[in-house]
Formats: C-alpha cells, structure tokens, sequence
C-alpha cells in the first residue's frame, strides 16, 4: 500500500501522469496501441486500466492491461521491483492466480521514465501487467467458506516462495518500510496526525504491549517472504454455481506485490484477519475462519498463535495512522486512503474492550471446529 518511510519530503512523490500521457508511454515503451484508458484508485503509485487496439501482431494476446507508475521515491529500488516483478512471474507459473507482466520493446520488465516537472527531473518506473478478472471481495458478503479459502491461499502463497530464488533477493529485507509489520513502532512519529482523543490512546497502548511483547519474540516466529497487503482490495474473486445452486465464490486474482518483504507466518495471517474483518457484519468471527484456513497448510507455533491479537491489533494501527498521516499529503485522495477507517477504529476499539482471552477463544473455538469438519 505504500512505498517507503513516509517522511514530509515525500509529498509530492506520487505520479501525476494524465490519460492521454499514460496512453503515449503504453505506446512508446510497450509498442502496444491503446483504444481506452481509465485511472484505477491506488494509494501513493498511480494505476490505468488499459485495453489496447488489436492488430495483425497483437491478434493472440490479451487486450486489458494495468499500467503501473510507481511513485518516485520506490523508483529509487529498481532492485526491489525486479524481484517483485519475478516473484509475481514464478507464482503464476505455480499455478496462483496473478497478472502476466508484458515485457518493453527492449525485452525488460520494467522502464525507467524521466519527466521534468520544472523545478526538477523525476524518475518513475513503469510496468504492464495483464488485466485480471473478478470482483474485490470488498463488494460482496464474505461467506466463512470464502474466509477459509482466503486464509488457504494466502499460507499457500507464503509457502510456495520458499523455493523462490533471485540474485537480488536480499532486496526484500525493507529494514525501515514503514508497513512491515516489525515497523509497528516506527508509527509513534505519525501519532500527531490522529490530534488527541481515545483513539490516539488505543494505538500509544498497542505500540507499548508491541514493544514488550512481540519484539521480545520475533526470534521465534518463522520466517517466510510475504505478500504483505491481503487486503479486501487486492484480493479478487469470482462465483460459480454449486450442485445445488447456490453461488460458490474463488479467488480469481491476487494484486499488489508491492509491499512484499521478509517477514513472518504469523504476520501474514495476521493482516489477513484485519482486513478481512473491515468489511464483515461478524468481524470478530472472521479470524477464526481465516485462521483455520491459513493452519490447513501452515500450523501456527503456540509462540505464534499467542502474538496474533496483538498483531491483528498493529496492523489496524498501521493502517488507521498511516492513513490519516496520508490525509494530510493528498487530501485529494482521501477517499480511497481512509477505506479502513470506516469501520476500523470502531474493529480495533472492539477487539481492545474484549480484550486478548475472550477474542482468542473466539478465534481458536471456531479454527478447532474445522478439524471435526463442523465449521461454525
């Protein structure tokens, strides 16, 4: 969802590219001519739904495209978007449901595109990736079968990268990203942004019970590299009729590679329950059909499972405070960054009044129902 530290200086870092200039740099750098463009919502990179004019060359490819301009301070890790770039390449080859990257008519992932802005020369990456199908989950009912299925594929997708191998893997070790979870702490600089009220209390309280209670442990989760940002707009989906015909929904594509680093299991898990929960009538359910999905390929360690509410808790930190931080820095946006906050601070005041035991129990009764085939 972001890119880097978050500093001031990064305000003006997000592309401003138009339709009719994003058409021409599709033309110029991927040779492929456009018939329709449209911006797509995206947090600090810039995003083009793009269907291109068919001809006697391009009669067998796809016709849609999404054009990504990353924003100008990630363009400054080349290293870090290669590796991205592969790893969505090695897990469509595994089967896992993510675009194909179009290659540049100097046959590279990627392309380096200078503009000058007036005052300076700014640098940003571009990449094309195939169009894929289905809807956000954020626009349906989340069924306990679809958490399931969501908390599989995402432990599925940390354990397939095991046997992933690049050059220029330690790329991935982000040590100040700002939206690794480890980070949790880095969020006490933003805190001005929420003024003073409960709210700004619940986080100074989380970031603390972080601070004692998970970096203590760290050594003892596992490590994995991980998507990152499961969130309710990154994961798409599409239905099907059951034998008894109802409608059976599956993940159809997973977006957004862009906050991808080492990290954990128990992190990836963790930030899957977050955001699975903005959008459910039950958020307080969710975990635990997401966390019975997740342990059907990667069991969590007793160590894990006890960090999760705290983790679950962080994210909603992360992600509420960066968002209200990035309020400040693109106003304009401001509808598609405070997503979260509709329901998240109400979710994350929830989870703190109920507190560790009783959420726990919730979470692991409904996770244990799975293993007697009872799912609740």
């Amino acid at each position: 969802m972001s890119s880097g530290g978050g500093q001031q200086s990064q305000a003006l870092t997000k592309p401003t590219f138009s339709e009719v200039q994003a058409s021409a740099l599709v033309e110029s750098v991927f040779g492929l001519k456009v018939c329709k463009i449209q911006p797509l919502p995206s947090y600090d990179d810039q995003n083009f739904h793009v269907c291109i004019l068919r001809t006697k060359d391009t009669t067998d490819g796809p016709n849609e495209y999404v054009l990504k301009i990353s924003n100008s301070e990630s363009s400054k890790t080349p290293d870090l978007i290669e590796v991205q770039s592969h790893i969505i390449i090695f897990l469509r080859a595994a089967g896992f449901p993510t675009a194909s990257m179009c290659r540049t008519k100097g046959d590279n992932l990627t392309s380096l595109i200078s503009v000058d802005s007036g005052s300076e020369i700014k640098s940003y990456l571009v990449r094309l990736l195939t169009y894929l199908p289905g809807r956000p989950i954020a626009e349906i009912p989340i069924s306990p079968q679809l958490l399931y299925e969501i908390g599989r594929v995402a432990a599925k997708l940390d354990k397939t990268l095991e046997k992933f191998h690049h050059p220029k893997l330690s790329s991935l070790h982000r040590e100040n990203f700002i939206w690794n979870l480890k980070n949790v702490p880095l969020l006490e600089k933003y805190l001005y942004a929420l003024g003073q009220n409960r709210n700004r209390e619940i986080v100074e309280q989380v970031v603390q019970l972080f601070k004692d209670e998970v970096m203590t442990k760290l050594s003892h989760f596992r490590e994995c590299i991980h998507h990152g940002d499961l969130n309710d707009h990154n994961i798409l989906i599409e239905s099907s009729k059951s034998a008894f015909g109802d409608a059976v929904y599956q993940v159809s594509g997973i977006l957004d590679f862009d906050d991808m680093s080492y990290g954990y299991y128990v992190f990836e898990v963790a930030i899957t329950i977050m955001y699975m929960m903005i959008e459910s009538k039950t958020p307080i359910q969710v975990g635990g059909h997401v966390l019975a999905g997740f342990e059907s390929v990667v069991p969590l360690t007793p160590v894990e499972r006890g960090a999760l509410f705290l983790l679950v808790c962080s994210r909603f930190c992360q992600s509420l405070v960066l968002a209200a931080y990035s309020c400040q820095l693109y106003p304009e946006n401001k509808e598609y960054l405070m997503i979260t906050a509709k329901t998240g601070w109400k979710h994350l005041q929830q989870m703190f009044d109920m507190g560790q035991k009783a959420v726990e129990e919730i979470w692991f009764e409904i996770a244990k129902s799975y293993e007697s085939g009872i799912s609740m």
